[in-house]
């Protein structure tokens, strides 16, 4: 479970990373401000889908993953 896991959020870091990349190359203004701001993401994702949807998508699928691998681990019995 803990591989799974490890993978799950080197997914999602991957996905965080690019999204910045997909920021920056808009503007070094949207790059900064999602870089430093959270709530900005928010709205650059909402404003600029076609760039940023891939890397989110990616981020859901890490996400997914560390969900899938924590509700395994909790229904296994403890040893």
């Amino acid at each position: 479970m803990d591989i799974l896991v490890f993978v799950g959020v080197l997914i999602v870091v991957i996905g965080g990373i690019g999204f910045l990349i997909a920021a920056f190359r808009t503007s070094i203004l949207w790059g900064l401000a999602c870089l430093i701001i959270s709530p900005v993401s928010i709205i650059y994702l909402i404003l600029h889908w076609s760039e940023a949807k891939n890397p989110f998508f990616l981020q859901l699928a890490g996400l997914a993953i560390i969900l899938i691998a924590g509700s395994m681990g909790a229904s296994m019995p403890m040893q």
